[in-house]
């Protein structure tokens, strides 16, 4: 006996993303926004002069890639029972990445899901963790192995939030910048090449074909199963820097920085990157201060952390390999020996 449910339909999770002054925006429903306290400190009294609400509640959570966790997501959510929120309720992720990841996380499981909106306020979540609807928290096994792909439903990027931003946070920017242009765009790679990203008509241009190559490539994998994958360019060997170090010594563009300049040693190693284009990449990203070396104290334990990426499975590790510039392979078939020779060059102080 069987009973059958027919659940197949199409699910319009379409939105905009708004790449100017930020508009007056109300809301006739309960309305959180979710921030740290720097953010608040800098950022809020504009914030709240854009803002109407049926009720507004502000929740801060620490500042910091280290409490992108369980006990900030459960402060959040007992805020947001406290307040009574419903189904009809809208949360605000009002900061950089890890505001927007717990904030979209949050709102993907509060009552089954409700609505959230992102309004970044750095670079690297501007050009990139703001869009596409990957949200999460970190654990101690690893970045973003627990959460949910829930789309936002509006993008706000306000240059005016850059005015105050630090030159580490910019970097780290500039790097989610140049990861897009490398595995997708080189043209683009080229224009960065010669641009000055402190000017800030060049930066606005900069953000637009960054958050257009990452719309595209969403609109055509909306849940990673494939082509969306690219995107982690540099990540898989980022995300083990970011563990070994507990999330306290790089900001997490800067652990892609480097874990770009790791992923362009194995291409050239396989023979898919001349030496002089990942010169190239790595001479960028020293233009705006990234750093572009680490030393691997274990090569073995380095390796065993890459069966904790959630592109990986038990038995393979999945790696985003650049072919050139401009174009990328998603490969789970490179030889652990080889692998791990790259790693060596990168245990010498």
């Amino acid at each position: 006996m069987q009973v059958h449910i027919p659940l197949k339909k199409s699910v319009d999770n379409s939105y905009d993303i708004t790449i100017d002054t930020l508009p007056s925006l109300h809301f006739d429903t309960k309305v959180a926004i979710i921030t740290n306290p720097k953010v608040a400190g800098l950022h809020l009294g504009y914030l709240l002069s854009k803002i109407t609400a049926k009720e507004l509640y502000i929740i801060t959570v620490p500042d910091g890639e280290e409490y992108k966790n369980q006990q900030s997501v459960d402060l959040i959510l007992e805020s947001l029972f406290n307040h009574r929120f419903n189904r009809k309720s809208l949360l605000i992720a009002f900061g950089g990445g890890v505001i927007g990841d717990m904030t979209g996380y949050v709102s993907s499981i509060y009552q089954r899901g409700i609505d959230f909106i992102q309004i970044p306020t750095t670079l690297l979540s501007q050009v990139d963790a703001s869009v596409g609807g990957k949200t999460g928290m970190n654990n101690k096994y690893g970045k973003n192995l627990i959460g949910a792909f829930h789309q936002p439903q509006a993008v706000y990027i306000d240059p005016h939030f850059l005015s105050t931003l630090p030159a580490r946070e910019f970097g780290a920017g500039v790097a989610e910048i140049v990861k897009m242009a490398v595995t997708f765009n080189k043209e683009f790679f080229e224009f960065l090449e010669n641009a000055d990203l402190h000017d800030k008509k060049v930066l606005q241009e900069a953000i637009k074909q960054a958050v257009q190559t990452k719309a595209d490539v969403v609109a055509k994998d909306e849940k990673e199963h494939g082509l969306r994958a690219a995107l982690n360019y540099g990540h898989t060997f980022g995300h083990v820097i970011e563990n070994e170090t507990q999330y306290k010594t790089y900001l997490h563009g800067e652990a892609v920085a480097i874990g770009m300049v790791m992923a362009n040693a194995t291409a050239v190693a396989m023979g898919l990157m001349q030496e002089a284009e990942a010169l190239r990449i790595k001479t960028l990203l020293e233009k705006y201060d990234l750093p572009t070396t680490y030393v691997i104290e274990n090569t073995q334990s380095f390796y065993q952390t890459f069966f904790l990426d959630k592109k990986s499975s038990d038995t393979t590790i999945t790696f985003i390999i650049p072919k050139g510039l401009g174009d990328v392979e998603i490969t789970d078939n490179i030889d652990e020996t080889l692998i791990l020779k790259v790693l060596e060059r990168f245990t010498k102080r």
